[in-house]
Protein backbone atom coordinates (compact mmCIF):
# COMPACT_ATOMS: atom_id res chain seq x y z
CA UNK A 1 0.00 0.00 0.00
CA UNK A 2 1.20 3.65 -0.75
CA UNK A 3 1.02 6.28 2.11
CA UNK A 4 0.43 10.18 1.30
CA UNK A 5 0.84 13.53 2.12
CA UNK A 6 -2.71 15.46 1.69
CA UNK A 7 -2.60 19.28 0.86
CA UNK A 8 -5.52 21.60 1.08
CA UNK A 9 -5.26 24.42 -1.71
CA UNK A 10 -5.23 27.75 -1.39
CA UNK A 11 -3.18 28.66 2.12
CA UNK A 12 -1.60 25.56 2.14
CA UNK A 13 -0.04 25.52 -1.66
CA UNK A 14 -0.89 29.41 -2.96
CA UNK A 15 -1.24 32.19 -1.30
CA UNK A 16 -5.08 32.75 -0.42
CA UNK A 17 -6.84 34.80 -2.77
CA UNK A 18 -10.62 34.85 -2.14
CA UNK A 19 -12.01 32.20 -5.15
CA UNK A 20 -8.90 31.92 -6.88
CA UNK A 21 -9.87 31.31 -10.33
CA UNK A 22 -7.48 33.21 -12.30
CA UNK A 23 -4.10 31.25 -13.04
CA UNK A 24 -2.03 35.20 -13.09
CA UNK A 25 -3.06 35.16 -9.43
CA UNK A 26 -1.31 31.56 -8.44
CA UNK A 27 1.56 32.47 -5.81
CA UNK A 28 3.26 29.24 -4.26
CA UNK A 29 3.71 29.49 -0.48
CA UNK A 30 7.54 29.72 0.54
CA UNK A 31 8.67 26.59 1.80
CA UNK A 32 5.97 24.48 -0.25
CA UNK A 33 8.01 23.08 -3.44
CA UNK A 34 10.47 21.97 -0.47
CA UNK A 35 8.34 20.57 1.45
CA UNK A 36 6.14 18.65 -1.60
CA UNK A 37 9.82 17.32 -2.10
CA UNK A 38 10.93 16.35 1.15
CA UNK A 39 7.28 14.02 1.25
CA UNK A 40 8.32 12.57 -2.02
CA UNK A 41 11.93 11.46 -0.86
CA UNK A 42 10.28 9.82 2.09
CA UNK A 43 7.55 7.93 -0.26
CA UNK A 44 4.78 9.89 0.07
CA UNK A 45 2.17 10.70 -2.63
CA UNK A 46 1.57 14.15 -2.34
CA UNK A 47 -2.17 14.49 -3.17
CA UNK A 48 -4.39 17.87 -3.21
CA UNK A 49 -8.01 18.05 -1.83
CA UNK A 50 -9.99 21.40 -2.41
CA UNK A 51 -13.26 22.54 -1.87
CA UNK A 52 -14.01 24.91 -4.90
CA UNK A 53 -17.86 26.38 -4.13
CA UNK A 54 -16.88 29.29 -5.95
CA UNK A 55 -18.22 26.79 -9.19
CA UNK A 56 -21.35 26.09 -7.40
CA UNK A 57 -21.93 29.41 -6.49
CA UNK A 58 -21.43 30.52 -10.10
CA UNK A 59 -18.31 32.99 -9.20
CA UNK A 60 -16.62 31.27 -11.86
CA UNK A 61 -16.39 27.77 -14.78
CA UNK A 62 -15.02 24.25 -13.69
CA UNK A 63 -12.24 25.24 -16.36
CA UNK A 64 -10.93 27.86 -14.30
CA UNK A 65 -9.85 24.98 -11.52
CA UNK A 66 -8.09 23.14 -14.34
CA UNK A 67 -6.13 26.50 -15.37
CA UNK A 68 -5.74 27.24 -11.58
CA UNK A 69 -4.36 23.73 -11.25
CA UNK A 70 -2.02 24.28 -14.45
CA UNK A 71 -0.58 27.23 -13.15
CA UNK A 72 0.25 25.56 -9.65
CA UNK A 73 2.00 22.62 -11.09
CA UNK A 74 3.97 24.48 -13.35
CA UNK A 75 5.50 26.86 -10.78
CA UNK A 76 6.05 23.48 -8.49
CA UNK A 77 8.06 22.17 -12.04
CA UNK A 78 10.37 25.68 -11.63
CA UNK A 79 10.98 24.20 -8.26
CA UNK A 80 11.49 20.81 -9.03
CA UNK A 81 8.54 19.82 -7.25
CA UNK A 82 5.15 17.71 -8.37
CA UNK A 83 1.49 16.80 -7.38
CA UNK A 84 0.56 13.62 -7.76
CA UNK A 85 -2.87 13.90 -8.07
CA UNK A 86 -5.65 16.65 -8.10
CA UNK A 87 -8.68 16.36 -5.99
CA UNK A 88 -12.05 19.09 -5.73
CA UNK A 89 -15.18 19.49 -4.92
CA UNK A 90 -17.15 22.03 -6.56
CA UNK A 91 -20.08 21.86 -4.63
CA UNK A 92 -21.56 24.03 -1.88
CA UNK A 93 -24.40 22.56 0.43
CA UNK A 94 -26.65 26.84 -0.52
CA UNK A 95 -26.42 26.44 -4.08
CA UNK A 96 -25.67 22.35 -4.90
CA UNK A 97 -26.95 20.55 -2.26
CA UNK A 98 -25.47 18.10 0.08
CA UNK A 99 -22.67 15.75 -1.09
CA UNK A 100 -20.16 13.33 -0.03
CA UNK A 101 -16.75 14.96 -1.17
CA UNK A 102 -16.71 18.51 0.28
CA UNK A 103 -14.60 18.69 3.63
CA UNK A 104 -15.51 18.52 6.42
CA UNK A 105 -16.70 15.21 4.72
CA UNK A 106 -14.10 12.63 3.52
CA UNK A 107 -14.98 11.81 0.25
CA UNK A 108 -12.06 12.82 -1.74
CA UNK A 109 -9.44 11.39 0.77
CA UNK A 110 -11.62 8.09 0.15
CA UNK A 111 -11.53 8.57 -3.43
CA UNK A 112 -7.83 9.02 -3.80
CA UNK A 113 -7.28 6.00 -1.35
CA UNK A 114 -9.07 3.82 -3.81
CA UNK A 115 -7.97 5.29 -6.87
CA UNK A 116 -4.01 4.89 -5.32
CA UNK A 117 -4.36 2.50 -2.71
CA UNK A 118 -3.34 4.39 -0.28
CA UNK A 119 -3.26 3.47 3.66
CA UNK A 120 -4.75 6.06 5.34
CA UNK A 121 -2.97 5.12 8.99
CA UNK A 122 0.12 6.06 7.20
CA UNK A 123 -1.07 9.32 5.93
CA UNK A 124 -1.61 12.65 6.67
CA UNK A 125 -3.64 15.83 6.07
CA UNK A 126 -2.42 19.66 6.13
CA UNK A 127 -5.11 22.54 5.54
CA UNK A 128 -5.68 25.93 6.92
CA UNK A 129 -8.56 25.57 8.09
CA UNK A 130 -10.98 23.27 10.59
CA UNK A 131 -13.21 21.35 7.73
CA UNK A 132 -9.28 20.28 6.34
CA UNK A 133 -8.30 19.09 10.06
CA UNK A 134 -11.39 16.87 10.42
CA UNK A 135 -11.95 15.75 6.53
CA UNK A 136 -8.47 13.98 7.80
CA UNK A 137 -9.81 13.09 11.07
CA UNK A 138 -13.19 11.49 9.44
CA UNK A 139 -10.65 9.69 6.60
CA UNK A 140 -8.82 7.94 9.94
CA UNK A 141 -5.76 9.46 8.96
CA UNK A 142 -2.90 9.30 11.13
CA UNK A 143 -2.49 13.13 11.72
CA UNK A 144 -4.11 15.88 10.73
CA UNK A 145 -2.72 19.63 11.18
CA UNK A 146 -3.63 23.23 10.75
CA UNK A 147 -1.10 25.65 9.61
CA UNK A 148 -1.23 29.44 10.33
CA UNK A 149 -0.68 30.42 6.53
CA UNK A 150 -3.79 31.19 4.94
CA UNK A 151 -6.86 31.35 6.75
CA UNK A 152 -5.02 29.47 9.62
CA UNK A 153 -3.59 32.51 11.99
CA UNK A 154 -6.76 34.00 11.93
CA UNK A 155 -8.20 30.46 13.12
CA UNK A 156 -5.53 30.19 15.60
CA UNK A 157 -5.94 33.75 16.99
CA UNK A 158 -10.16 33.42 17.40
CA UNK A 159 -9.39 30.59 19.24
CA UNK A 160 -10.76 27.84 17.41
CA UNK A 161 -7.71 26.08 17.03
CA UNK A 162 -8.22 23.91 20.10
CA UNK A 163 -7.66 20.25 20.07
CA UNK A 164 -5.71 20.65 16.67
CA UNK A 165 -2.23 20.26 16.21
CA UNK A 166 -0.91 23.73 15.13
CA UNK A 167 2.48 24.27 12.54
CA UNK A 168 3.39 27.71 11.45
CA UNK A 169 3.99 26.26 7.64
CA UNK A 170 3.20 23.27 5.42
CA UNK A 171 7.05 22.63 5.40
CA UNK A 172 7.15 22.47 9.64
CA UNK A 173 3.91 20.21 9.07
CA UNK A 174 5.43 17.37 6.65
CA UNK A 175 8.94 17.65 8.71
CA UNK A 176 7.11 16.98 12.03
CA UNK A 177 5.08 14.12 10.66
CA UNK A 178 8.10 12.35 8.81
CA UNK A 179 10.30 13.02 11.94
CA UNK A 180 7.95 10.42 13.53
CA UNK A 181 8.50 7.92 11.12
CA UNK A 182 4.94 6.65 10.97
Amino acid sequence: MNKACFLDRDGVINEEVNYLHEADKVVLIPGIAEGINRAHDAGYLVIVITNQAGVARGIFPEEDILLVHREIERQLALAGAKIDRFYYCPHHPDYSGECKCRKPSPGMILQAAADFDIDLKSSFMIGDRPSDVRAGENAGLAASYLVETGYGKEVVSRGEASGFTVMATPLDAINDFISRGQ
